[in-house]
């Protein structure tokens, strides 16, 4: 007989999720194709085989395996995976339209803080449904939806890391106190969460068992029925244990919150707020939560042998008890120290007997069995409950103190049948099983204790409590264990700092982050600093702040940090293009070169790779080799915006303005905040001649990073060209705020200030521009032109001749300066006399 389909598809399923889980998607996409051909009309095969075309990297298989109910929206894996593929595939208008009609199955889904090394939630939930939504909005190019989704993430899941990126470069601004904090959702799910988990976390750093005996804190208790705490009665031969440390499940209750009884009744010890009906005999009943659901197996096959045989003790010593020529298994219990319980051992074959113990347990044990004693014809014994009202009585006054000889006697004098069948289930014994005829009382006392009663023929009552005099030993028959929630509590609490500690973290990883992506590099440099040594000193943490520096030209800088990434990670590739531009601007041909070399053999399909070698053959001005570089980059990854800005570079370095303006266009088509490809706009306007448009373009830059002083000292000089010195000299003034170690930016202002007939603030900026830039021609050729206007003829022949020496090329027109000096003061000489 050939199996069912159905169950035929459950084995496939298992198949496809456990090679997925072990990252073997060949062999998953083989077995989800095998799934597919049994069941082709099943949603959750076409998601399944989606998912695995999708892993690959399959974009257009798994938009076509998901296709069908993906776009109609009535799988939410299916839609979820048709609309990844729709991002990669650049059908952004799809995927959206997917996501919509798929909206009432996951706009109430929250499954954070369920995901474990043990548990996983396939689908996605609303936060990351918004995530992805924010980027096919984004890509799509409809920006304010693209927030909302993004915004509405950040709701759900403050700490969703895409989304919170995903608003930083669209340049909004965000409060990042107002993020980076527990939600409504999150702080339900947490709820959730440590519910299902609390009993374990009880289990494993509860307080041993004997803690629990002590009378002052926890004084005797009738076990209720109806408390899913109390120790459930077992029902052979009336005898009460605890299940805790008896059950057949001890071992597997880290897995599970259920205990069975010998009977099959089952012991729930559950969490608070958790409402979990009893059963008629004690033991409480399952909840019907799913993570509970794991025991019900367990129960059918326990109750079937229950039924048939109720299970007998673990394998203990054979001893022989005198008096009914029987042997048993006795095992020696884990000792125990209890400090409100006094014994006293005797040794074998004393003529003093036994003294009594009374204590919080064995109190309990009176008060608690007496309903449930049964003789061995399996009736109720009868007044019993008087007899142990009386026994307790009888200790009233001290508690503690050992009972009287006399009081010992009229306990062996009264009929207590049902006491040795309560034994006599601990030991193993079925109802209804014959006894041998005892030996009378006084015969071979010694071996009696051992195993805690007296036994004749009249079956005398002898305390649940007696010791054995041999090894020093008592069994605790059962014992109340009160719950206490302080581990789970204090579980939840560690949970709730951990997550508080994260929360702070990552408040100063987008706090740094956020003011990088505006250009505030200082700040980032700031908050970056701050952080931990051990998260400082990460791959991601030390490229921001190479990033940070390099937006401020302090590229000496910059590599210093980039040298620390490659040395802690030297096979990344992310941020290696901002590297290779630091080591262009520091003209290292060969540390370039090398770099370029590295990457390419790690992966030679990266765009980080091709614009590395770009730039070693820019830096040796090859412009053709490095256009075809920057190219190939751009061919594998559309959307990378600075391999097209660099294409700009290079074609304007080949008088190419059109080919620039096209490659710059595309640039800011990728990314409409790369702020490079709007300052090379700018340039190929201002060589155009077209110093309105021009300033258009630089002001937009700027408007992006404002703390660029390049761009500012840009706005500056087309001003300056369309003949308004005073609006250049504003512009230049703040360039040189924002970088006080320009000398590009002094020398331009100091030029302004001599045309605005202002030689003494010129002089000052020469002077300090002197110290910045000692050997540059330029700078002692303008200063030898102030002094010469301040008539300190002596200091302007002495940088003039500096000037000489530095730049001999240029001798020729600074010697005509000098001649011109010495014939104004030709002329002033007889207008003197």
């Amino acid at each position: 007989m050939s199996p069912s389909n159905h169950h035929v598809a459950h084995q496939l399923r298992l198949l496809i999720y456990y090679h997925l889980d072990c990252n073997l998607l060949r062999n998953a996409l083989f077995f989800a194709g095998r799934l597919h051909a049994y069941e082709p009309r099943a949603t959750e095969a076409a998601y399944l085989l989606a998912l695995c075309h999708l892993r690959l990297g399959q974009l257009k298989a798994a938009y076509d395996s998901s296709k069908n109910p993906g776009s109609r929206g009535t799988h939410l894996g299916c839609s979820y995976i048709f609309a990844q593929a729709c991002l990669g595939l650049e059908r952004y208008g799809e995927g959206l339209a997917a996501l919509e009609k798929s909206r009432s199955l996951w706009v109430s889904r929250n499954s954070w803080n369920k995901h474990t090394e043990t548990r996983r939630q396939p689908l996605p939930d609303a936060a990351a449904v918004h995530c992805l939504q924010g980027k096919l909005s984004h890509a799509y190019g409809d920006t304010n939806r693209a927030i909302e989704c993004y915004a509405e993430a950040l709701k759900l899941n403050s700490l969703m890391w895409d989304a919170f990126v995903g608003l930083c470069d669209l340049g909004v601004n965000v409060r990042i106190p107002n993020i980076f904090k527990m939600t409504p959702a999150m702080t339900t799910a947490m709820d959730s969460g440590s519910a299902e988990e609390a009993f374990v976390g009880v289990l494993e750093d509860s307080p041993p068992l004997d803690s629990f005996l002590n009378k002052q804190a926890y004084p005797p208790q009738v076990p209720n029925s109806n408390d899913p705490f109390s120790i459930a009665t077992n029902r052979v031969n009336g005898d009460t244990r605890s299940n805790l440390t008896k059950s057949a499940l001890y071992e597997k209750l880290n897995g599970s919150t259920i205990t069975v009884t010998p009977t099959g009744a089952v012991t729930g010890m559950e969490t608070e707020g958790l409402d979990t009906p009893t059963g008629p005999n004690g033991g409480v009943i399952a909840s019907q939560d799913p993570w509970n659901a794991e025991w019900k197996a367990v129960r059918s096959s326990h109750e079937a042998s229950a039924a048939a045989e109720p299970p007998l003790a673990p394998a203990r010593k054979t001893r022989t008890i005198a008096g009914l020529d029987m042997k048993f298994g006795i095992d020696a219990p884990p000792r125990m120290k209890a400090s409100h319980i006094r014994t006293k051992s005797r040794a074998i074959g004393d003529s003093e007997e036994m003294d009594g113990v009374t204590s919080t347990i064995s109190s309990f044990m009176t008060s608690s069995m007496a309903e449930r004693k049964r003789t061995i014809s399996g009736q109720i014994a009868q007044g019993i409950t008087s007899n142990a009202t009386s026994h307790q009585n009888l200790n009233v006054n001290d508690p503690m103190a050992p009972q009287r000889r006399s009081v010992r006697l009229f306990n062996q004098i009264r009929p207590q049948s049902n006491k040795f069948s309560a034994s006599t289930g601990s030991l193993g014994l079925k109802e209804g099983r014959d006894i041998k005829k005892a030996k009378p009382v006084g015969t071979r006392r010694a071996q009696l204790s051992t195993v805690g009663r007296v036994v004749s023929g009249n079956r005398k009552h002898i305390d649940p409590m007696d010791v054995d005099s041999k090894e020093g030993r008592y069994d605790v028959p059962a014992v109340v264990v009160p719950f206490n929630p302080k581990p789970a509590v204090s579980e939840k609490t560690k949970e709730s700092e951990s997550l508080q500690y994260l929360l702070d973290l990552f408040t100063k990883l987008g706090s740094g982050y956020f003011a990088l992506s505006h250009y505030r590099c200082e700040e980032a440099l700031k908050i970056f600093n701050s952080i931990t040594p051990s998260q400082r000193e990460t791959p991601w943490v030390l490229a921001q702040m190479g990033r940070a520096l390099y937006e401020q030209t302090s590229y000496s800088e910059a590599e210093k940090y980039f040298v620390r990434i490659k040395a802690i990670s030297p096979t990344r590739l992310e941020d290696m293009e901002v590297y290779s531009t630091i080591l262009w601007h520091l003209k290292s041909e060969v540390d370039l070169a090398f770099l370029a070399h590295e990457i390419l053999d790690i992966d030679r399909l990266s765009p980080q790779a091709w614009c590395a070698v770009g730039n070693s053959f820019s830096l040796q001005r090859d412009h053709d080799q490095a256009l075809k570089c920057f190219k190939r980059a751009t061919q594998l990854d559309p959307k990378f915006a600075y391999a097209f800005t660099l294409q700009g570079h290079e074609h304007i370095a080949n008088e190419e303005y059109d080919k620039a303006m096209a490659a710059y266009r595309s640039g800011i088509a990728a990314e409409n905040r790369h702020y490079n490809a709007w300052y090379g706009l700018g340039r190929v306007y201002e060589k155009q001649g077209k110093y309105n448009v021009a300033e258009q373009h630089y002001r937009t830059a700027a408007s992006i990073n404002p703390t660029n002083a390049v761009l500012v000292c840009c706005i500056g000089v087309v001003l300056e060209k369309m003949k308004n010195p005073k609006a250049a000299l504003i512009q230049y003034a703040r360039s040189c705020e924002l970088a006080p170690k320009s000398a590009l930016t002094r020398f331009k202002k100091a030029r302004v200030l001599m045309a605005l007939q202002q030689p003494d603030l010129a002089l000052m900026e020469l002077n300090v521009l002197k110290d910045i830039a000692p050997d540059e021609a330029n700078v002692h050729f303008l200063l030898g032109r102030v002094y010469k206007i301040l008539r300190q003829k002596g200091d302007a022949i002495k940088h003039f001749t500096t000037a000489l020496n530095l730049d001999p090329k240029a001798s020729h027109y600074i010697k005509e300066v000098m001649e011109q000096m010495e014939d104004e003061d030709d002329e002033d000489g007889p207008m003197a006399g």
